[in-house]
């Protein structure tokens, strides 16, 4: 520190929306060629120095100071511990940190201390103390690597930083990990409650820039942008610059959701009366009689159940000759069911199909107790959970198609409005098998999953993960959004792989047959060709359509001609929209879209 060993690198932050530098921040380094060069092995060395705040305190000046020097525009951003930036407030003075900045060269508008090592702070007072002197002489906030384990959510709402940089473990391969992607768009909403400007650490690959570009990241930081180097940048890196103006949608993760915990809070759970294990049979006939529409009752110890009464049970044994004049006094527990279904409020939908399937089916009469925390709060009946379960299933495949696995109808159409939204040239293409109905009876339903789980398979094969996204709509119907701009070839290549393929799903005989014969939809017995696929395209140009509905339609319309074409390929071009706001299409023979897309 005497002997002037120390220097500053900077590296750039760039505006991810604009692709220019919109900052820098300093870096400490010690010599060259030693074992102090690192910030890590600095800082343990002045830990054990016990000198780490005046260290820290050193330098901020050398950065300031070095930036001062450069004379360059934009902001510099200043790593600073939070118990040192308390002291360091406190050794310019009541009102005089604004000038202490400017002394060394720097607009304190133009400076952001970005407080490191959370964990530390040990005077929560005196740091709000010192932010207050921060923000008055114009000098800005940031919290560095939000969600490494350290940091903290009420250190973020305390200390309401103007800047929060995401710790690089969010961003790194998060075009891989949808987890990633929804922990991201969590911080973002967390972002926006408190007004806080976002920046993303560590980018390393175009597809993480890209990603973060369209998840609308405004700011982000790493070595693909730029490394750290003496001298601030005067623009970031071209091939970032080049992925940032490539106006290509990304491929966002799919992370298939699944029927959520909790679907009994979306049900109707009847706040029933209960009883007692000595509760008499007379008081629990006269319940029944009271309340017409109850269909059990539920015996409770406490708040506890222990039992199930189901009333047509017990109304048939209170019926019979001389119950009420041997039985009727008696405790109730006797009658009842003491092993009932108990289903707790936030169980999953995997735990209810299998009271669905189970082999003990007196739920459906008696229905199921529903506890909250294993305490009673009503009854459920066995339509509600069939029903429950039903739309809970059909929701979760509405998100990934249980078959494939592959993206449904929502993300589908997110994603298509994404492209839509974005001004970005797309093609639409909607593949449907031909003659699938008459195989799937033909060999029966486990036959007609492996063709459709085929059909998966060769899509995902055929198109490219980083600009291209395939969806399963339903059945044997396929939504592909292509950006590649060799979708044409890509088609023509499915069509003739999936031909090949799915010929070997066929029996030896229907294979040399080139068909089956079956009956059509209406009956009649008649030969069908092995199945083949068709694929209809629509060429989405940049505001030609406003909504993915339209996509859509057009799309199924495409998809229709497909099936009249030779090559099992259509090709239609969304015009601007006529009058009335529906889009002009303009039809073409597969010949001509080829003859189009090679031009």
């Amino acid at each position: 520190m005497r002997g002037g060993g120390l220097y500053c690198v900077f590296q750039p932050l760039a505006d991810l929306r604009e692709g220019s530098i919109y900052a820098h921040e300093a870096l400490i380094r010690g010599p060259e060629g030693s074992a102090l060069h690192r910030p890590d092995a600095l800082l343990e060395m002045a830990r054990q120095e016990r000198i780490l705040q005046d260290f820290e305190l050193l330098c901020v000046v050398l950065a300031l100071w070095q930036w001062g020097r450069e004379g360059r525009a934009g902001r510099v951003f200043v790593n600073i511990s939070a118990d040192a930036l308390v002291s360091g407030v406190a050794m310019c003075g009541a009102g005089l940190l604004g000038r202490t900045v400017r002394e060394l060269g720097v607009s304190a508008r133009m400076v952001v201390l970005e407080i490191t090592e959370h964990e530390r702070v040990s005077d929560m007072a005196s740091l709000r103390a010192a932010l207050r002197e921060v923000h008055a002489c114009g000098a800005r906030l940031a919290l560095d690597d939000f969600g490494d384990g350290h940091s903290s959510l009420r250190l973020w709402s305390e200390v309401k930083p103007d800047f929060v940089k995401i710790d690089k473990y969010f961003i790194r391969d998060i075009a891989e990990h949808p987890e990633k992607l929804q922990m991201l768009q969590a911080i973002k909403g967390i972002a926006e409650v408190f007004g806080t400007t976002l920046v993303a650490e560590g980018i390393e690959t175009r597809e993480e820039l890209r990603a973060l570009r369209d998840l609308d990241i405004p700011y982000g930081q790493g070595y693909l942008l730029g490394r750290p180097a003496r001298l601030p940048f005067e623009s970031i890196e071209p091939s970032a610059l080049e992925a940032l103006r490539d106006r290509r949608v990304a491929v966002l993760p799919h992370q298939g959701q699944h029927a959520r915990p909790g679907i009994l809070r979306n049900l109707l759970v009847l706040q029933a009366p209960t009883v007692e294990p000595d509760t008499p049979n007379d008081e629990v006939a006269q319940l029944f009689k009271t309340h017409a529409e109850l269909h059990a009752v539920a015996v409770l110890e406490g708040t506890r159940p222990v039992a199930l009464i189901n009333r047509q049970q017990f109304m048939n044994h209170y019926a019979t000759l001389f119950f009420r004049e041997v039985h009727g006094r008696r405790p109730c527990s006797a009658f009842a069911n003491h092993a009932p279904r108990v289903v707790e409020l936030d169980c999953d939908v995997d735990q209810l199909v299998g009271i669905l399937t189970s082999q003990d089916q007196r739920y459906l009469n008696d229905g199921f107790i529903v506890t909250d925390n294993g305490r009673y709060i009503g009854l459920g009946t066995g339509d509600q959970l069939v029903r429950g379960v039903t739309e809970a299933r059909i929701e979760a495949a509405r998100h990934a198609n249980p078959l494939t696995f592959l993206p449904g109808n929502i993300p589908i159409s997110l994603h298509m409005q994404r492209l839509l939204d974005s001004g970005t040239e797309f093609v639409a293409c909607y593949a449907d098998m031909n003659h699938f109905k008459p195989f799937n009876d033909y060999y029966g339903y486990w036959r007609g999953d492996q063709m459709i789980r085929l059909l998966a398979r060769l899509s995902v094969a055929h198109c490219d993960a980083q600009r291209d996204f395939v969806g399963h709509v339903g059945g044997d119907d396929f939504m592909l959004l292509f950006q590649s701009g060799n979708w044409l070839q890509r088609c023509r290549d499915l069509v003739a792989a999936f031909a090949a393929e799915a010929r070997s799903l066929f029996d030896d005989e229907a294979q040399r047959a080139g068909g089956i014969w079956a009956e059509d939809r209406h009956g009649v017995k008649r030969f069908f060709d092995c199945t083949t696929l068709s694929i209809g395209a629509v060429r989405v140009a940049p505001g030609r359509i406003q909504r993915a509905e339209e996509v859509a339609n057009l799309a199924a319309l495409a998809k229709h001609d497909a099936k009249l074409s030779p090559s099992g390929i259509a090709c239609m071009a969304a015009a601007l929209a006529g009058t009335g706001g529906v889009p002009q299409v303009l039809h073409s023979t597969p010949a001509a879209a080829s003859a189009r897309a090679a031009t």
